[in-house]
């Protein structure tokens, strides 16, 4: 038996797996380098590509503060170091970007060797050293690898520039499309808005120099933003605090002269993920949009006004929501193929209101990892999968439906989305004769025909209107079934929830019921009472499923039949019994101006109940969405000479925008505000045409407490 005290020895291939292995792809090498000059309150960094025939040279020179011989050896060449993270901020104060302490060794995805020359702005020493990947590959140990310094005085300009040398498979790395993906990084790198209060001037440039490739032109060229970005269709942007609550800019460039809107932001909850700063920027991709866009100033290196094609090429390669933390982005969050936020897969469910990824430009700026919970990956790939960036996801979806609503409201009014159909407004537009005959009459009239011949005429369309107008009724009763159904739908998982307690109890109870049935049966009394019980139970359970599907049955029903006379507070409680479950803690209420209980009212029950029930699941879904404290629905109908005036229907969720309500989309087929992807769009569109239907208007007004909404007469005609 041993016993002993060791030491974890680290592999000399140890810096190539936290380098080499680590780094996802070459770029992310090139961006880490940069970050380091930034972090050296450089206002410059330079890379240079050279093909050298056989070798790939990459060299790296900034005008930063350089290091010392001591920062060398105690900082630069120990991995993981804390000293970032320490010092927070550099010596001008900008944030620091590598606070892992491995990003340097990212290098040798480059090249086999690196030279670091640096010379310090603080001792006027230049230090030079120089570092073989291969040593490291062919130690045991890390501590066998012995790296050679250097420093003497000297006159240079502080900086420091490393030179990184690759063989021919290094260099057959880099192709033109490489180097054009290079270059989209370098763009998405920094965030543009980020200038000096000072200049207006961006204080860290970065220059890009390719020379001696084949297969491209010589590149010497500063990274400047996409030139697309001052050209969108729309933009949202501003910042929303911890607590939930901010401002927002709204601005659209598709009208000239529009003003900017002002949006007072309240998420209702803290953000859980710290202060998020947003400029989003959206484009509109059909054909004339586009050609706007370029009319508008898209133009390439050249000064030329570029083609259609160029410019979708545009779109589609730069587009993205980047997340950028002290103006640097987090790859790969902004990447054109990766949708973090999946706006394509709800754009699918509802196209006209919903934008895709290929759609949007924009910046979400966060905290540091201290503030906001927001943790990036230690290889460089994106933030960590917790919850504060679920509530980021989130929070950025809020942010862009405020977008998406006001963009709705825009293309609807302009003609440019997708028409909505209101389907009881259309059949009268369809099916009323009223404006063809007086048009008629005027013709018969100035063509002195015989008065009897323009009544004949006048008759004859008369006769052709009741025919049409049956056919009208007969469709609109079709179309109510169907929308009792979709209504039905939307509700099937209240039946499915109430509906698995009966189901489970006769899964496990009629096995028990057939064994004391058997022992019955071969003569054991005893198990009488107990079969009885169970009896009684099965009964039971039965009713109470039945119960549940009674409480629907208006809205399966294939038939409308005839108008009836129903007691409409009665029914308009029953389409609260429907949601039992879901209101055990939303307490409501149905009350009316007469004092006793029965309202009488002429109508479909269908129709009331897909009224009703659509506008109670929005209650409750929006009530627990937004953990609103206040929980409570309330009804009043207000009855006038024997007939209703109008219904009242309030709750104390967190209410509808004004813009929205002036705008009257909230009644629009497939326009939603629900951010989850549970929203359909229907819900307040079918309980508008059941309305409609009842000779009612479903109106909504502007409400400081909640969602409020009335059933307001119709005026005869």
């Amino acid at each position: 038996m041993s016993k002993g005290v060791f030491q974890i020895r680290p592999a000399g291939r140890h810096i190539l797996t936290i380098g080499r292995d680590l780094i996802q792809d070459p770029y992310a090498a090139v961006v880490e380098l940069v970050k380091n000059a930034y972090d050296a309150d450089a206002t410059h960094v330079k890379i240079s590509f050279k093909n050298q025939g056989s070798t790939l040279q990459v060299q790296v020179t900034d005008n930063g503060h350089g290091m010392t011989e001591e920062i060398i050896t105690n900082k630069w060449m120990v991995p993981s170091t804390d000293d970032k993270r320490i010092r927070k901020t550099s010596p001008k104060g900008r944030i620091m970007q590598g606070r892992k302490g491995i990003g340097r060794y990212a290098a040798s995805i480059l090249g086999n060797e690196l030279l670091l020359e640096t010379v310090s702005e603080i001792s006027r020493q230049k230090t030079t050293l120089l570092v073989n990947w291969h040593d490291f590959e062919a130690a045991k140990y890390l501590s066998d690898v012995n790296i050679l310094i250097e420093t003497t005085d000297t006159n240079e300009p502080h900086g420091t520039r490393i030179l990184i040398t690759g063989e021919r498979d290094f260099l057959e790395e880099w192709t033109e499309k490489q180097f054009l993906n290079l270059k989209r990084e370098l763009k998405k790198l920094m965030t543009p808005l980020q200038y000096t209060e000072t200049t207006n001037k961006r204080d860290f440039v970065i220059l890009l120099d390719i020379s001696g490739f084949d297969s491209m032109d010589t590149v010497n060229e500063p990274i400047e933003p996409f030139p697309l970005l001052a050209l969108f269709d729309y933009k949202i942007s501003g910042t929303i605090q911890e607590d939930g609550t901010g401002n927002l800019n709204y601005e659209i460039q598709k009208v000239k002269n529009a003003e900017s809107e002002l949006i007072k932001f309240d998420y209702k909850n803290p953000t859980k993920c710290g202060k998020v700063s947003f400029d989003i920027r959206v484009f509109d991709r059909e054909s004339e949009s586009i050609e706007k866009l370029i009319k508008r100033g898209l133009k390439d290196d050249s000064g030329n006004y570029i083609g259609k094609l160029d410019a979708r090429r545009l779109l589609n390669e730069n587009n993205g929501i980047g997340v950028y933390r002290n103006g640097f982005r987090i790859r790969p969050l902004g990447d054109p193929d990766f949708d973090w936020l999946e706006l394509n897969k709800e754009r699918v469910q509802n196209p006209s209101k919903r934008i895709g990824s290929d759609q949007v430009i924009g910046f979400v700026n966060i905290e540091n990892e201290d503030r906001s919970g927001l943790i990036e990956k230690s290889a460089r790939d994106g933030l960590k999968e917790n919850t504060a960036y679920e509530a980021l996801r989130d929070l950025t979806k809020a942010v862009i439906s405020q977008l998406e609503e006001r963009r709705y409201i825009y293309r609807s009014k302009a003609g440019i989305s997708r028409k909505t159909l209101k389907i009881e407004k259309e059949f009268e537009k369809l099916f009323s004769f009223d404006i063809l005959k007086k048009s008629i009459q005027g013709f018969l009239k100035k063509g002195k025909v015989n008065p009897a011949i323009s009544n004949a005429i006048i008759n004859a369309i008369d006769e052709k209107e009741k025919e049409q107008n049956s056919v009208s009724q007969s469709l609109r009763d079709t179309i109510a079934i169907y929308q009792g159904q979709a209504t039905m739908g939307k509700i099937v998982n209240v039946v499915i929830h109430e509906g698995r307690k009966p189901l489970s109890f006769f899964k496990n109870q009629i096995p028990l019921f057939k064994l004391y049935f058997d022992k019955y049966i071969n003569g054991n009394e005893n198990v009488l009472p107990e079969l009885y019980n169970k009896i009684d139970k099965i009964t039971e359970n039965a009713d109470f499923l039945q119960s549940i599907f009674k409480r629907i049955d208006p809205l399966s029903s294939v038939k409308r039949g005839e108008k009836k006379n129903i007691n409409i507070l009665s029914e308009i409680k029953s389409c609260f019994v429907v949601f039992k479950s879901e209101l055990n803690n939303i307490s409501w209420s149905v009350d009316s101006s007469v004092k006793n209980d029965i309202v009488n009212f002429l109508c479909w029950k269908q129709d009331i109940y897909s009224i009703f029930t659509n506008l109670i699941e929005n209650s409750i879904f929006w009530i627990n969405e937004k953990k609103c404290l206040q929980r409570k629905i309330s009804v009043f109908i207000k009855v006038l000479n024997n007939e209703i005036e109008y219904i009242d229907y309030k709750d104390t969720g967190p209410g509808i925008e004004k813009h929205l309500i002036e705008s009257e989309v909230i009644f629009d087929p497939e326009f939603t505000t629900k951010t989850t992807g549970t929203g359909t769009g229907l819900g307040l569109s079918i309980a508008g045409e059941a309305a409609r239907r009842c000779n009612f208007e479903l109106k909504a007004f502007y409400s400081e407490t909640g969602a409020y909404f009335r059933l307001d007469k119709k005026e005869k005609r």
